[in-house]
């Protein structure tokens, strides 16, 4: 193997890793919002979809969590799928969620798509549609 194909392989490995660990990162937020770390990982102009068909800016996102409208107790991720091209990236997975959403317990299962968008040397979410599971 060339040593151009070698680090164009780690290349790719490591931003795998680092689009994981936004993955874990946007995860943990939403089980535990905290204000200053979301409007680091996400860009102003997000579009985050709902499986309702609801689409919220990056503020009403961020004010449905922190204000606990939206309240994930738990979150699994399962068959999470990673597409990189240039400067931005698709990830899908499962999302299996216990909810407390206005003091309401449920649960809720749905395949999502992240649109991430790399920022320098980091990577900030851009998008996310959700859709209910069939």
């Amino acid at each position: 193997m060339c040593l151009s194909l070698v680090f164009a392989v780690n290349l790719a490995m490591a931003q795998n890793v680092k689009i994981e660990a936004a993955v874990e990162k946007l995860k943990n937020l939403m089980i535990q919002p905290d204000s200053s770390a979301l409007d680091k990982l996400i860009l102003s102009n997000l579009s985050y979809g709902h499986s309702s068909g609801k689409v919220e800016t990056k503020q009403q996102f961020m004010h449905s969590l922190l204000s606990g409208n939206s309240d994930f107790v738990e979150i699994n991720l399962t068959d999470q799928t990673i597409v990189i091209q240039n400067k931005t990236a698709l990830v899908r997975h499962t999302l299996n969620a216990k909810t407390n959403d206005k003091n309401i317990p449920g649960s809720v299962k749905l395949n999502i798509l992240l649109i991430w968008s790399k920022e320098k040397t980091e990577w900030k979410l851009l998008g996310r549609q959700a859709v209910k599971v069939l």
